[in-house]
């Protein structure tokens, strides 16, 4: 019965069936990813013809470098950020450093029940903002249970609700004016993946991963590119401040890259895909996802997550609100 087996799985036949699939996949997958890679940046002011672009996040880490890189494609930038010393200057620095260039501050803070959307709009009326970067997010740690609703539902309103709350402004305006421009979206490769320890992160960048995706198909033929970027581990304050200190965070966080290499691969990816994978991290899980079904990916992280580390430390504790 074994050999009978054996003699099947191992037939030419099915060999054979089994070739082109997996071909056609690692081409359709690592095509566009390569050519990406090789291809040039682009320059988005004379991609779209734009004058202005939009950064949500924009005072630090990989907004702020975002803004830097616009700037040198000679755009304009309205950044958004938490209004403070850090966003007045991140303004006075860049204003100082880009004299041709014009740079808008907007402090707003993403929060429930905060109306961010009114001092945003003021800031950029009139302004043709044809470049719209939703880059703002950060990350809440510990058992979903144990840390207090109004945390969760503030992480859910900056990483996930204002993204989509500022683009349907911005997208609607460039609809209705009929210009050409792009709609980026700082995911992650955990919206993948079972994101244990940081359900809300995890869940609201799965969120943005399949909202680009979602708007791309209504969009790309109105002259409008959207695209999700998914970076592996990004040298930034985000790692800094958690509520509970995440041993694979820090192992990840060893191997982090510097927030000034995403701009050239955002700039190379817009309108060449949707998605795009950053780094080998996020390239080995995009494929873990997209080989093992869902069921058994989230099924195994389920039954392996209380013999975790991370897991045992933090279970000591479990109950009491943060």
């Amino acid at each position: 019965m074994l050999l009978n087996v054996l003699e099947v799985l191992t037939s030419p036949w099915l060999l054979g069936a089994l070739a082109l699939p997996t071909v056609l996949w690692i081409v359709l997958y690592f095509g566009p990813l390569l050519a990406t890679m090789v291809l040039p940046a682009q320059n988005l002011k004379k991609k779209y013809g734009a004058e202005w672009a939009l950064v949500t996040g924009g005072s630090s880490g990989i907004g702020r470098a975002l803004v830097e890189a616009l700037a040198l494609q000679g755009f304009n930038v309205v950044i958004v950020a938490l209004g403070g010393g850090l966003l007045d200057e991140t303004h006075a620095a860049l204003s100082a450093a880009f004299k041709d260039q014009k740079f808008v501050k907007v402090g707003v803070n993403f929060a429930p029940g905060v109306d961010y959307m009114t001092p945003i709009k003021e800031a950029t009326d009139g302004l043709p903002i044809q470049c719209i970067f939703n880059n703002a997010g950060y990350i809440v740690t510990g058992f979903y249970d144990s840390t207090l609703g109004a945390k969760q539902a503030a992480n859910m309103e900056c990483n996930a609700v204002a993204a989509a709350r500022i683009t349907h402004h911005f997208l609607g305006r460039l609809i209705a004016a009929r210009l050409r421009g792009c709609v980026v979206f700082t995911s992650s490769a955990v919206a993948y993946m079972p994101a244990p320890f940081c359900v809300m992160y995890g869940a609201t960048k799965a969120f943005l991963t399949n909202f680009a995706g979602s708007l791309a198909a209504e969009v790309r033929c109105k002259g409008v590119d959207v695209l999700s970027i998914h970076p592996s581990p990004v040298a930034t304050a985000f790692y800094s401040g958690l509520d509970h200190r995440i041993d694979m965070m820090d192992k990840a966080a060893r191997g982090a890259v510097a927030a000034s290499t995403l701009p050239k691969v955002i700039f190379k990816s817009v309108g060449r895909v949707v998605w795009r994978e950053v780094g080998a991290p996020a390239v080995i899980m995009r494929l873990s996802a997209s080989l093992l079904p869902g069921n058994f990916l989230y099924w195994s992280s389920a039954v392996a997550a209380p013999f975790l580390p991370d897991y045992k430390t933090h279970d000591v504790n479990r109950g009491r609100k943060e």
